[in-house]
């Protein structure tokens, strides 16, 4: 009678192994770190909107407007901090963190960010800061935007067109069926476009205003990023 239980025993601890290396996924909050002017967000579905504070939980399907003159920063997750410029609208589609077990500190594996920006502007600092698995994407009406790896960048887009402007690092950006197009620091691209390669900022006045209004944003983060990693939640 020892075989049988022996074996019972060694499949329980095989299955409790499996279970704790596969992770715990959970749903996080975006952590709002300044707001300037009118910002609201709430269920665009519902037309129901509230002001937005520093202590608003912003979570999956929350959209968040900004109004002219207005603007937002806001930590996605750890890795992506994002800045709503004025008459500009985003939807949260989804925030996760996968973690270690039930672990509270440490053990974190992988984060993702996936929002849509349905108007307007946006600037992205993208920065893997340990060795978890991070991603952020942004899906528009024309592209879907993805970082994996350290970038600086700005979307921008309206009811026609879309247009990314790479900063520093690289992103990739796909259109429907077609094959992702990797976009480098210091080039741009537009959709619908009739260059099928990005184009240098150096030739588009435009662009090189996105890259010195990016840059200053993307310093300003850096020196007050220590002081802001207190109030991330996660």
């Amino acid at each position: 009678m020892r075989f049988p239980a022996l074996a019972i025993l060694l499949v329980l601890c095989g299955g409790l192994a499996t279970g704790c290396s596969k992770g715990i996924s959970r749903g996080t909050a975006a952590t709002v770190l300044s707001v300037k002017g009118t910002v609201v967000f709430g269920s665009a579905e519902q037309n129901n909107f509230q002001p937005v504070t520093l202590k608003s939980p912003i979570h999956d399907g929350n959209t968040v407007r900004t109004r002219d003159g207005a603007s937002i920063d806001l930590a996605l997750i750890p890795a992506a901090l994002a800045q709503v410029s004025g008459n500009s609208e985003i939807k949260i589609e989804q925030l996760r963190i996968v973690k270690d077990g039930n672990q509270t500190d440490g053990g974190m594996r992988d984060r993702s960010a996936r929002i849509q920006l349905s108007q307007g502007k946006i600037t992205v600092l993208f920065s893997r800061s340990d060795k978890s698995a991070s991603q952020f994407f942004i899906n528009s009406r024309q592209v879907t935007i993805n970082a994996d790896s350290d970038c600086l960048f700005r979307v921008l887009t309206d009811n026609t067109t879309t247009r990314i402007t790479c900063v520093r690092g690289k992103i990739y950006a796909s259109a429907g069926a077609q094959p992702p197009v990797i976009i480098g620091a210091g080039y741009f691209q537009q959709w619908p476009s009739t260059h099928p390669e990005p184009v240098a900022a150096a030739d588009d006045e435009t662009a090189q205003i996105d890259i010195t209004d990016s840059l200053e944003i993307g310093n300003r983060w850096r020196e007050l990023r220590a002081g802001w990693q207190n109030r991330l939640p996660f």
